[in-house]
């Protein structure tokens, strides 16, 4: 209290001081205004200091009235009263008080509490901090303190703020139990400059058992820190204890050590651990696992973990789990969890660990809280599976996109050539190979968009099982003479809709796949059948919606495939093959047909007894119309010499070239323009008749069906042809608004191209 009057009067005397130097400052001010500035900011300081000093008047009176009413209250009491205030200075006594301490109170006595009773008993800093601290949380305090003879009780009260009254009672005899007593008292350090030790109570000589130069000497873990827990040496090992340093003077402190409050430390009950409903793991620092409870066991699987380590049951965390849990140990990392899988050989699980960190006998030691993330960790790599199948698809559609231009250049000026060599021709048999190859080169093409969804489809409904019959021979020279290719069809199976070219090359890759696991030869069977769902399956993060599938198993007995491998036979480039073998695309190439299909497929295999894949296919309701007989392969007719007039749109300048010149040698009169915006300048003239509009689908600018719904609105009747080289979903909803149009997939040949649009005109 008297050291907040002192404050406050030396702030006053602060403020007072400020508004003289503006004053006398003004004296010197170079100009009229400036001098006024000064003396008004001198004069508001002023006015300050007086309405602070009035209120410190007022205060002060207030504080000294009461305190004139607490001291007069207690000067009569049988026990010693002392009023202090919060740093324990003495600022009143009672006459029992002065009685027994011999001292008399006023300003300048310059005493304090600790002082007054270090004569009855050592080091009471340490009693009368807790007293402090127990009167400031509930207002009393009490405790008692044994003495020669008897026992002193000691009751601190807050009776106003910054102000403690003690009461001081004097008891002869044994009334309270020496034990408890002692029990209370702590270990009391006395410490000068750079922690030299300058003395310790009883009972810390004999916790450490010896007399304490430094306080170093004492701590198994220094620096001292305060407020904090740390870990001191005794006699019987290192020990938690809460340090607390209270200052006593001018480069003088006590240290008192205070017992760990409870939930410090866990207890060491194995029994409430043993059955908590978490996952519990308590580990060292260097990883060894000190106790599991039954959840903890259950979940890695282990029926004991003594001995064993934390990197024997968890891995995958990136970096050694040594040295992350020797960052715990030393607090660092804490804030977050980390992801792990179990190395359990039954099923794979992940978990996410959380660690806490704990100090047990003066060591530090962790936590692990457990908790399963396998469903968690499965949705992610859905997730990620799906933006990698994404992102290869955009990338394998993009260079499909640029290699069709390509080869449709290729191909088509080939055809050129070969229009003007024959058989007998020695550059003949050239052309015929760059042809060929061009051609191989579009099926390549044909598979990066088949596994990104994006190759165009011919759906047509067909019996699964003539379409396998019909393919069966080919088949059969795929898998050669040491492999048997059986096929084993359901007598009633429904029809489906689907690309039938695509659907072979689907069977092709399953069936040569089986014959390369089975290097020793053996059987491979193709089984049909159907399924009926009448609720919903869910397998391999895939979900089937109810309906009727037809089944197509491909059944081999050859060497299998691990566990670890199945989710990733299906990505693009994923291969066991040896280098040269396999280009990674074949499966990749039948997932995409089947899902574009709107099918599904699955894998069952165990390494050494053969896998088996399963198509899923939705069966249609249409009925297929019986044919007498197979239809003879004719060739096509080639179109009679062309009449009419194609505006050409194509920003591929090769391409653009080849079709410009397939077309007119076939009789059209052909207008070309690099972009939408020249093709719509061209058609600004009223008095041109164009019949045919031949036009790539994406360009720079304007791509080919925004520009052509502008120009048929001048033009209704004029037929349209679309190219790309991307697959013909790529018109989304706008095919079906553009009457009179068709779509041509790049590369395309001169008879293809031709053919086409002579259709269009005839």
């Amino acid at each position: 209290m008297a050291r907040s009057t002192r404050g406050l009067a030396r702030r006053t005397a602060l403020v007072v001081l400020l508004g003289l130097v503006c004053i006398g400052m003004a004296a010197v001010a170079p100009s009229r205004a400036v001098q006024l500035g000064l003396i008004a900011g001198g004069m508001a300081f002023l006015i300050i200091a007086a309405g602070v000093w009035v209120i410190q008047v007022w205060v002060g009176r207030a504080q000294r009235r009461n305190f004139r009413v607490i001291s007069a209250f207690v000067e009569r009491d049988a026990a010693a009263c002392v009023l202090t205030d919060s740093d324990g200075a003495v600022l009143s006594l009672n006459e029992a008080a002065r009685s027994r301490f011999g001292r008399t109170s006023g300003p300048g006595a310059e005493q304090s509490i600790t002082g007054l009773l270090r004569p009855l008993f050592a080091n009471p800093a340490a009693i009368l901090f807790r007293l402090q601290q127990g009167a400031q949380d509930s207002a009393v305090a009490t405790e008692d303190i044994p003495v020669g003879g008897g026992h002193l009780r000691i009751t601190a009260r807050a009776i106003a703020p910054g102000c403690l009254m003690w009461r001081i009672e004097s008891f002869e005899g044994g009334d309270i139990s020496d034990a408890a007593v002692a029990a209370r008292q702590m270990p009391v350090f006395t410490l000068g400059r750079n922690g030299a030790v300058l003395s310790m109570n009883e009972v810390a000589r004999n916790l450490i058992g010896k007399r304490a130069k430094r306080i170093d000497d004492v701590l198994a873990d220094p620096p001292l820190r305060s407020g904090k827990i740390n870990a001191v040496l005794t006699g019987d090992g290192p020990v938690s204890y809460l340090a607390s340093v209270i200052p006593t003077g001018p480069g003088r402190e006590e240290l008192v050590l205070l017992p760990v409050p409870a939930e410090k430390t866990p207890a060491a009950d194995t029994t409430d651990f043993n059955y908590l409903p978490v996952p519990l793991l308590k580990v060292a620092a260097d990883g060894e696992v000190l106790q599991a409870n039954a959840e903890a066991r259950s979940m890695l699987d282990a029926e004991e973990t003594a001995g064993a380590k934390l990197s024997d049951y968890m891995e995958g965390l990136g970096r050694s789990i040594r040295d992350w849990l020797a960052d715990a140990a030393a607090g660092r990392g804490l804030s977050r969890s980390e992801f792990l899988r179990l190395t359990r050989r039954d099923r794979e699980v992940f978990v996410q660990v959380t660690l806490n960190r704990i100090v047990e006998n003066g060591q530090p030691a962790l936590v692990a809280v457990l908790n399963d993330a396998t469903e968690l960790k499965t949705l992610e790599a859905q997730f990620v599976q799906s933006q990698k199948m994404q992102a290869i698809g955009q990338l394998a559609g993009g260079v499909a996109h640029d290699f069709n231009n390509l080869l449709t250049a290729i191909s088509g000026h080939c055809d050129l050539m070969l229009l003007r060599h024959d058989q007998g021709d020695p550059d003949y048999g050239d052309l015929v190979q760059i042809h060929q190859n061009a051609n191989r080169a579009a099926a390549l093409v044909g598979q990066l968009l088949a596994f990104s969804r994006k190759q165009t489809l011919r759906p047509e409904v067909m019996d699964l099982r003539d379409t396998l019959s019909d393919l069966t021979h080919l088949l059969n020279r795929l898998v050669g003479e040491k492999v048997s290719l059986t096929l084993r069809h359901d007598p009633v199976l429904p029809a489906i809709r689907g690309d039938k070219r695509q659907l072979e090359q689907v069977m092709m890759n399953l069936v040569v796949n089986a014959r390369d696991a089975m290097p020793d030869g053996g059987d491979i069977v193709i089984e049909t059948g159907q399924l009926l769902l009448k609720e919903p399956m869910l397998r391999d993060r895939a979900k089937v919606a109810p309906g009727s599938y037809v089944s197509v198993k491909v059944i081999d007995a050859g060497i299998g495939i691990p566990s670890d491998k199945l989710q990733k036979i299906f990505e693009p480039f994923y291969t066991t093959k040896r280098t040269g073998e396999g280009t990674g695309l074949g499966l990749s190439t039948v997932y995409g047909i089947v899902k574009q299909t709107g099918g599904f497929i699955f894998v069952d295999s165990e390494p050494g007894k053969g896998s088996c894949f399963t198509l899923l296919l939705p069966s249609h309701d249409a009925r297929l119309v019986p044919h007498a007989g197979k239809e003879p392969n004719l060739p096509r007719k080639m179109p009679a010499q062309g009449r009419g007039v194609v505006l050409l749109v194509e920003d591929e300048a090769p391409v653009r070239a080849f079709a410009s010149r397939a077309l007119k040698l076939r009789g059209f009169t052909v207008i070309e323009a690099d972009c939408a915006e020249a093709a719509l300048d061209v058609l600004s003239d009223r008095d041109l008749t164009v019949d045919v509009f031949v036009t790539d689908v994406v360009m720079p600018g304007m791509d080919g069906p925004t520009w052509v719904r502008r120009a048929l609105q001048d033009r209704p009747d004029t037929r349209v042809v679309f190219v790309s080289g991307y697959a013909e979903d790529i018109f989304g909803s706008d095919k079906e608004q553009i009457p009179n149009s068709t779509f041509l997939p790049k590369p395309f040949s001169l008879n293809d191209l031709t053919e086409t649009v002579h259709q269009q005109i005839a």
